[in-house]
């Protein structure tokens, strides 16, 4: 019965490989960056034991997160050992893109299938604003630089604030658009106590944004459905489609199929709860087997809640910032 839950509930793995970044974007707003001692973190062996595991109970897409994910040291060791699990069918990154000019062509020989890059501004001081010390540049190059090697999707993710960057949604989609990538829009997530902008006012949720491109562009809703947060659009005369991910607007939970591991090995079962369960310890300790990692991870499915609760005028929830989850 495990099992069946375990298949019913859960196809997605997405695994942060680091809390660090060499910068951050607006999903990110934590005013000092603590970072985990190095040995609170999961080493990339344990890593690949945990994502062994996931694949042997029937998981068939990966996402490696961050963090920035390409700063982990030998993070490429892994993502070659991840690819070749027998059984999956997707290897997928988040990344900001400042790396990928230099390691593109080695992530697509790996097996990387997809590439998820945040862009949330394409005006140069507002986006080392925003990242606090990214170079936009650097980021355009390495979206180049994937473009060059055709992996099967590049998508953008972009995070739009009101009184912060709502006058670049259509810039945003035709860049996305000049390049013949994807780009999704995702409303920003109660995650963390800020104090740069109050998130009531400055949130713009996914159907205004909808509403301010049909004004520019026809589009066509379609039917993809990966089982997870996004609806996407076509653009017409274009292969380019426009996605919304709508935490606050429309709950996504009931199709939700997705786990999160965090860089220091917690197995978060939703974005928006606490419930977890440490793998960490199951892995470090000798006298779990591989087996008995397996059914501590089925059985953790049963505490995966039914949805989650945001309220933008009560104080977050969720203390943790988009870093230390895990993209």
């Amino acid at each position: 019965m495990l099992v069946d839950r375990f298949n019913r509930t859960v196809n997605y793995l997405r695994i942060s490989v680091t809390d660090r970044c060499d910068f951050r974007c607006v999903y990110c707003m934590a005013e000092e960056m603590t970072f985990l001692p190095r040995d609170q973190v999961l080493s990339l062996e344990e890593t690949y034991r945990i994502a062994k595991a996931f694949v042997a109970l029937g998981v068939k897409k990966i996402r490696i997160t961050g963090g920035e994910p390409l700063v982990r040291k030998n993070v490429l060791w892994l993502l070659e050992k991840v690819a070749a699990l027998p059984g999956l069918n997707e290897l997928v990154i988040t990344t900001n893109g400042s790396q990928l000019s230099k390691v593109a062509p080695a992530l697509k020989q790996i097996g990387v299938k997809r590439i998820n890059v945040s862009l949330d501004s394409l005006h140069p001081l507002k986006f080392k604003s925003l990242t606090r010390t990214g170079d936009l540049q650097t980021v355009i190059d390495g979206i180049d630089a994937a473009c060059e090697q055709n992996f099967q999707k590049i998508k953008l993710n972009a995070v739009i604030l009101k009184g912060r960057n709502e006058d670049e949604i259509v810039n945003l989609v035709e860049f996305a658009r000049h390049r013949e990538i994807d780009i999704s829009f995702i409303e920003e997530m109660p995650l963390g106590a800020i104090k740069e902008h109050d998130r009531a006012l400055s949130l713009m949720t996914s159907e205004e944004i909808r509403q301010h491109l049909s004004a520019h562009y026809e589009l066509t809703s379609l039917e993809d459905n990966t089982g997870g947060p996004s609806r996407y659009y076509a653009l017409a005369n274009s292969t380019t489609r426009v996605g919304f991910i709508s935490p606050h607007s429309n709950n996504f939970c009931s199709t939700c199929n997705r786990v999160r591991l965090t860089a220091e090995g917690r197995l978060l079962l939703c974005l928006g709860n606490e419930h977890s369960v440490d793998l960490r310890a199951l892995v470090r300790d000798p006298s779990v087997s591989d087996e008995a990692l397996e059914e501590a991870i089925r059985e953790s499915m049963n505490i995966k809640p039914e949805r989650h609760e945001f309220d933008l005028n009560e104080e977050p929830q969720i203390v943790r910032f988009m870093n230390m989850t895990g993209g």
